[in-house]
């Protein structure tokens, strides 16, 4: 998929910005806090409905202003053109159109536009807890699998239904106790199998990307953990219901799973320097794209870079630059605050790229 040109409307310090893109390269270079990373957020949300970093969707709203639209002009794989337009306005809901028909569930418009988004907040990955890790494998996994999404939906449910039966004063009803057990353990099962799927056909392109980019220097690794490795999920589940009673919640389940990143035997978070850590995010999230690549109806991912190269020596930043400048990927969004890791990038892709300014949500095309 390629996005043409995008128009946006009030989107937090974008006030207005109709850009015509290139298919290839498309460079965004502006001080930090200018809304470089406003405009990437704006493109992912044409593809997840949501923002990346906001989750509720009225604050992404400019100040001052009612509503906010967003209007992208897609090319598929086929060279047909598929339009993809939100707004909203203060409370009410959104609208998510494709092609001017609104989605009924807007879980149906998730994987149409795979992408891949590389920020410096990605480090959390590694220092933050399991919720972060997870939502990786979620958001992955929910763009080449339309089961997986319900199948977490659902699972979500019925972990709600239970928590709040352990909550309760009096004893709670076991025989509803046990449809939300079995419910939890159905999704739950379906969940596991998908990321231990995922974790599994990732690692050793992780693995060589890794070693690509740090020229062999270490070695690094991912290791799934879940309760569902413990056997059937809902004897998991079930074993410890008098404790999940004392403490108000459910300890078991695929919602406390994660996911181990090691550098060598270590814990990345412990043995890990911090250019270490970003070579590893950076690995993980590229390594993701390739995966999607293959996956998601054979359709390549746009990706997003935004701000990658701080804290990373010369030879990284280069083999990175490699990577990306290579035939395997498609469309490229990258932010810097510095011209020459862009002038490095443009004279090594060889190929279309286009260069915009970014100052105080004001885009427009770079004056050589």
């Amino acid at each position: 998929m390629i996005l043409n040109k995008i128009s946006i409307l009030n989107f937090k310090n974008i006030r207005e910005a109709t850009l015509d893109l290139s298919p290839k390269m498309n460079c965004f270079l502006g001080h930090n806090g200018e809304g470089k990373t406003n405009f990437l957020d704006a493109v992912y949300y044409l593809s997840f409905c949501r923002s990346s970093s906001n989750p509720v969707d009225s604050q992404i709203i400019t100040h001052g202003e009612d509503f906010f639209v967003l209007d992208g002009r897609y090319e598929n794989e086929s060279g047909d053109p598929v339009d993809i337009y939100c707004g909203m306005k203060r409370g009410t809901k959104k609208h998510f159109k494709r092609d001017k028909k609104e989605y009924k569930r807007l879980s149906m418009h998730l994987g149409l536009i795979p992408l891949i988004f590389v920020s410096p907040d990605d480090t959390t990955l590694i220092s933050g807890g399991s919720e972060e890790r997870r939502r990786l494998m979620d958001v992955v996994i929910s763009q080449y699998d339309n089961t997986y999404i319900e199948a977490l939906n659902s699972y979500n449910k019925a972990l709600q239904q239970r928590n709040a039966l352990l909550k309760m004063d009096d004893e709670p009803d076991a025989s509803l106790l046990d449809i939300w057990e079995m419910e939890m353990a159905r999704h739950g099962e379906a969940i596991f199998h998908a990321r231990e799927n995922f974790v599994e056909r990732m690692i050793p392109v992780f693995q060589e990307i890794y070693s690509h980019i740090s020229d062999g220097r270490e070695q690094v690794s991912l290791r799934y953990v879940s309760h569902a490795q413990r056997g059937p999920l809902l004897d998991v589940i079930q074993r410890d219901r008098f404790k999940d009673r004392a403490v108000g919640y459910s300890l078991h389940g695929v919602h406390r799973d994660d996911l181990e990143m090691l550098l060598g035997d270590y814990q990345m978070r412990r043995e890990g320097s911090q250019g270490q850590n970003k070579t590893y995010v950076i690995a993980l999230k590229l390594a993701q794209f390739d995966f999607l690549r293959r996956t998601a109806s054979l359709t390549t991912p746009l990706l997003l870079l935004d701000d990658i190269f701080d804290k990373l020596d010369a030879h990284r930043v280069e083999q990175i630059v490699k990577l990306v400048s290579g035939d395997g990927f498609g469309q490229i969004f990258i932010t810097d605050t510095n011209r020459d890791h862009l002038d490095r990038i443009l004279q090594s892709v060889g190929y279309d790229y286009k260069l915009f300014d970014v100052e105080r949500g004001e885009i427009k095309p770079h004056m050589l």
